[in-house]
Parts: C-alpha cells; structure tokens; sequence
C-alpha cells in the first residue's frame, strides 16, 4: 500500500436514545447505546491496528473513551446520510476507505486488503456489501459528490444501487468480502459468537445476560473464525 489512502469511521456518538434503537427490544436505550460503544470501539481499534498512515473519525456528537489516539477528529456535514457521506469523502479529500460502527467484526486484515484493493491501477472505488443489503465500506480514489448524492440509504436496496451509480459515473469498481451489520439483538448476538472476548462481544453478553432467558434470548458458543 502506498499509505495515501486514509481510513475512515463515519459514527454517531452512543448516547442512548440516538443510537442502535432498533435493538430495542429485548434491549433498553442503555442498552442499546452500550452496545453501540463497544462496537465503536472495537470498529476504531481495527483501524487504529491497520497498516495505514492515516485515520480519521468523522463524527456526530463527540468523543469518548472509545477513541483510541491517532485519529483526526471531523465533524459530520449535511442532513440526510448521502450528504454526509459526501460531505465526509470531501473534506477528508484524496482517496480514503470509509466504514461505519455496525461491523465490530471488522480485522486490521480486512481493511488492509479493502484499501490495497482500492489502490490498484485503474480501480475507483470498492464496495462492500452487508447482509441487510446494505453496504459496510466504501472507498473512492477522490472525493466526487456525486458517488453517494440520491442514492436511497438504509434500504434492502441500498448496495445494489450504490454499485449502480458507481458504475454510472464510469468508475471501475471492486466488490469486497460481505459482513453482517448489527442492526437489531439477532445480529449482535451472531456476531458476538465470532469475536469472542473483545468489547463488543463481552458486552453483548452481559446484556444477554441481564435480559434473562424470559426473554426467548441465548447466546451461542463462539463459532472459529
């Protein structure tokens, strides 16, 4: 990798009641919003171990203990999502790789391979496809408004026409592995069997824990990555 390409993190700070709602329930907001600043963390902790010279947190509401140091801080722009992933791609500038908080699964490995795919000759974005039909990165060799501006956002249609209007734009593109995005308690659970110890994973178990077998939730045995 050449180390132009940044990574970057576009997230919400996990206040309760503004984050990870769809959690709920079986969980609380408390909850809900716990979980989503392990997955933060754990998400921020991949960067902060990829080989990359330069990351960056673009973030709505503001830092907590989750933020590792070497990080740029920048504040999210814009109203709807498109226009904060746009707005991000452009004050970031030059050719970045950006993921959200919701694939805590996420491997220096991985990112490593997502940014060296973005920087081969003649390739001008990457897309990664998530389980719910979204997308959990996106990379692009410049900023270009254009790319994300209209494109439906949290639909079951939302990487299929992200890849469409890639593919408008004339720019060759590159599939990456798919992740499974935790959007409600069924996901974080099927995640947490993968990660084990970490964070994320401890967390949701706690929660699991404390929401009692009344609640027709169980957590599994971690499953080998």
């Amino acid at each position: 990798m050449s180390g132009r390409t940044a990574i970057v993190v576009l997230a919400k700070e996990p206040v309760p009641g503004r984050v990870k709602t769809r959690l709920c329930p079986p969980c609380d907001l408390e909850q809900a919003a716990e979980i989503a600043a392990a997955s933060l963390a754990d998400t921020l902790l991949a960067v902060a171990a990829a080989p990359v010279g330069r990351r960056v947190l673009v973030l709505d509401g503001r830092p907590g203990w989750w933020l590792p140091a070497g990080f740029e801080l920048l504040p999210q722009r814009g109203d709807g999502l498109d226009q904060r992933l746009a707005t991000a791609f452009e004050d970031v500038g030059g050719p970045a790789l950006l993921i959200g908080m919701d694939t805590p699964q996420v491997t220096p490995l991985l990112l490593a391979s997502a940014v060296g795919a973005l920087e081969v000759p003649g390739v001008g974005a990457v897309l990664g496809p998530a389980t719910d039909g979204g997308w959990w990165a996106a990379g692009l060799r410049g900023p270009d408004p254009g790319a994300f501006l209209g494109v439906p956002m949290s639909a079951t249609e939302t990487w299929a026409r992200q890849a469409e209007r890639f593919s408008a734009l004339g720019l060759r593109w590159v599939s990456l592995p798919r992740l499974q995005d935790v959007d409600r308690f069924a996901d974080a659970q099927a995640v947490a069997t993968r990660v084990g110890g970490t964070p994320f994973g401890a967390t949701v178990r706690r929660v699991a824990a404390s929401i009692g077998p009344g609640s027709g939730i169980r957590m599994t045995e971690r499953v080998p990555a």
